[in-house]
């Protein structure tokens, strides 16, 4: 069956429940326009939104809550995680390597395509994003710069076209 029958899939039109987390040592809940983008996105889409974070650019806090959010059972039910923020190169921007140490698998295609379209926006400083998305005791998680466009970008153009068929291909083998 190819990406098309998938897509049809039911299963892969189900509403997931996706947990948002912004990274920044700056922004407060109500200056959050990036996260608000998700939920809003998310919402319009029929996803449900199971929690939100604003934390600091911090390994351990990102680590403790992906981990604390992908629990198999938990009382809210997670499918996803989008995490904007932190996915530059300066020295505390630590995102990419929190996930990576965290990925069962990743999903090496989402960045490189993140950075493909971001490339014919904004020019060769696309290669200073560090966008990422894998896959973590069986949830799927997307890793976006924090910028507005940024996020815009990830969502509107493969996160929200994406989700469900990803959805549909980790979870098809689960009991």
């Amino acid at each position: 069956m190819g990406h098309i029958e998938h897509k049809k899939n039911i299963r892969a039109g189900k509403s997931l429940n996706v947990y948002i987390v912004t990274l920044s040592d700056s922004r407060k809940e109500n200056e959050d326009e990036s996260g608000n983008y998700i939920k809003k996105s998310l919402i319009s889409a029929n996803h449900g939104i199971s929690g939100y974070s604003l934390i600091k650019d911090d390994e351990d806090l990102l680590e403790n809550l992906i981990v604390k959010v992908c629990v198999p059972e938990q009382e809210q039910r997670t499918d996803a995680v989008i995490i904007n923020g932190g996915t530059g190169v300066s020295f505390k921007d630590i995102t990419y390597e929190t996930l990576k140490n965290l990925y069962d698998k990743e999903l090496y295609g989402f960045g490189e395509l993140f950075r493909y379209l971001s490339y014919n926006e904004i020019g060769s400083a696309a290669i200073m994003s560090r966008a990422s998305a894998g896959i973590y005791n069986g949830k799927i998680i997307f890793s976006v710069p924090g910028s507005l466009n940024a996020v815009k970008l990830a969502m509107d153009k493969i996160i929200l076209n994406e989700l469900g068929h990803l959805y549909y291909e980790i979870s098809k083998h689960l009991p």
